[in-house]
């Protein structure tokens, strides 16, 4: 009986996999350039991320001042990055 259910796990896998690819196959691929982008916007965002935690959590005012900066400089980053022209 246990085979059984492992052979059904097994085929469902196979299929979640092949369905996976052929999705994969008829997406639009990406230039050089939008898969660039989205990696320094990714970079960006995980930057803020980390930046807005280290703020909740600091009592020194000359720290939150300078991740305020960092802050603000980044939301910088991300808005030039978001409003560059699509090629």
């Amino acid at each position: 009986m246990a085979r059984g259910w492992e052979s059904k796990s097994v085929e469902s896998q196979a299929e979640s996999a092949a369905e996976a690819k052929a999705a994969r196959a008829t997406a639009p691929r990406k230039t050089r350039d939008e898969v660039e982008l989205e990696g320094k916007l990714h970079g960006l965002m995980l930057s803020r991320t980390r930046v807005l935690n280290d703020l909740n959590g600091v009592s020194n005012p000359r720290y939150r001042q300078q991740l305020e900066q960092a802050l603000a400089f980044l939301d910088h980053q991300i808005a030039a990055l978001g409003s560059e022209p699509a090629a």
